[in-house]
């Protein structure tokens, strides 16, 4: 099955951008997943073609309309009924490794990326399945970059894309924690040598290491992270793709 993207943007050219490159790239070749862009002042009916307006109450910045983006929205649902809508939005809940996975799980996705000053409210209420995601808490020109990332997120997770099975499980935010330090040759560098227990060859006490060090990372550089995982620790988010492949079988 191939994993479906639709972006809708008022900037088509902006992809597949860098996706056309590397694993993504070779994977679109390959058909593991396919784009697809709409730009949504195909639905404007005026002769001036808007997709904006001023603020309501005043202010700086024009809003994107939402009866234009809802004809959009409702095109792209039709040409993909069973793909989440994302929107791309600064007012959006920070996306996850954990809904990453759950997307790369699925037929695709439709993301609509953010311009101006953000949609008109009214979309999200007349149109409650748009999800309102963010990737960061950080303010981008448009949604378009954030909509590659998520991108890009999703389709190194298909099969197949990735070499080795276990280049997705053993990364940061896969256990709730931070990635352990990687080393590679040269074993000495300015004075700098690979932890010893690296070089040991004896696997439980890397394995143990490693623990020691997402651990101890996590809690320094990411203290959310780390009382979230004291307290109610994550399930591995690739066991979500696990669970929804023995659910399709």
């Amino acid at each position: 099955m191939t994993f479906a993207a639709t972006i809708l943007t008022l900037y088509p050219e902006m992809f597949p951008g860098p996706l056309r490159l590397s694993l993504a790239g070779r994977a679109l070749e390959e058909q593991k997943w396919s784009l697809d862009t709409i730009n949504p002042r195909d639905f404007t009916t005026d002769k001036h073609r808007s997709v904006d307006d001023t603020p309501a109450g005043g202010g700086a910045g024009m809003v994107l309309k939402a009866d234009v983006l809802a004809s959009a929205v409702d095109h792209a649902a039709k040409q993909q009924p069973k793909a989440p809508i994302l929107a791309m939005t600064p007012r959006g809940k920070p996306i996850t490794q954990k809904r990453i996975c759950e997307l790369a799980s699925g037929p695709g996705v439709t993301i609509i990326c953010g311009r101006f000053e953000g949609f008109d409210e009214r979309l999200f209420e007349a149109r409650p399945e748009i999800e309102q995601v963010s990737l960061a808490d950080i303010v981008l020109s448009g949604g378009e970059p954030a909509a590659l990332a998520i991108l890009d997120a999703c389709i190194r997770l298909l099969p197949g894309v990735m070499g080795a099975p276990s280049s997705g499980t053993e990364e940061s935010f896969e256990e709730g924690l931070l990635e352990y330090p990687q080393y590679t040759r040269p074993q000495t560098w300015e004075g700098r040598t690979i932890p010893e227990v690296l070089r040991s060859g004896d696997h439980a006490k890397v394995d143990a290491w490693r623990k020691a060090r997402a651990e101890t990372d996590t809690r320094l550089r990411r203290p959310d992270l780390w009382e979230r995982y004291r307290g109610d620790p994550v399930r591995s988010a690739s066991s979500v793709q696990r669970k929804k492949k023995e659910m399709d079988q």
